[in-house]
């Protein structure tokens, strides 16, 4: 199976290092961050779990639950989580998929013949409290993720569902946004964007993040 952005996301059953999940159950009305691995005890994978178990305050005010998923047993899980604790130094505090069956990756698509037939590449999947996928990134095995992306896009998205905007490139939050082109009439536009924008062309309209806290 193929997900491509806007579907949504596959409902599923399975074990895990925390007993078994029902997705739409484990994600409630949250949005989701779906990451897959290769395998346990490997050495980028762990730098990654580890990174994501330190950002559980950074997810949580965004209303966001990870969940990882790896081809192996929980028993194996259990073990990993124990050097990735040590090693990282924090405490991993989100299911690991024990998906020996296959059956997540293959409906998400974490199976890539090109470079395995049974192990799953390095995907993250964002999924929104409507269950719709928001964002698909496929990493090399040899590049750990950027999980500050992750988090960068989650801004993104909150943030636009809720504006009529855009976020430009390399935007952090707090910084100008693009006024969609979408918006012509001048009294909406003052309703809308109170501080104004500015028109560098009639259609690049830059305008202060709306929901940005003053200093």
């Amino acid at each position: 199976m193929t997900l491509r952005l806007g579907d949504t996301a596959p409902n599923f059953q399975q074990n895990s290092s925390d007993g078994m999940i029902d997705f739409y159950e484990y994600l409630g009305n949250d949005w989701g961050v779906l990451f897959s691995h290769p395998a346990d005890y490997t050495p980028v994978c762990t730098t990654e779990l580890g990174f994501t178990a330190k950002l559980k305050k950074e997810f949580e005010k965004r209303h966001v639950k990870a969940i990882a998923l790896s081809v192996d047993d929980v028993e194996s899980h259990r073990g990993w989580i124990n050097d990735i604790n040590e090693t990282q130094e924090t405490e991993v505090n989100f299911p690991i998929l024990a998906d020996k069956d296959r059956k997540v990756s293959e409906i998400y698509g974490f199976l890539h013949p090109n470079a395995s037939d049974t192990t799953t590449v390095r995907s993250l999947v964002i999924i929104d409290p409507n269950k719709k996928v928001r964002l698909i990134i496929t990493y090399p095995a040899s590049t750990g993720r950027n999980f500050h992306e992750v988090l960068r896009v989650i801004d993104s998205l909150q943030l636009t569902d809720e504006h009529k905007v855009a976020t430009p490139a390399n935007w952090q939050q707090g910084d100008d946004v693009v006024i969609v082109p979408s918006i012509q009439d001048e009294e909406e536009l003052k309703t809308r964007f109170p501080q104004g924008y500015k028109a560098v062309k009639p259609y690049l309209r830059l305008t202060p993040q709306p929901n940005k806290k003053p200093a």
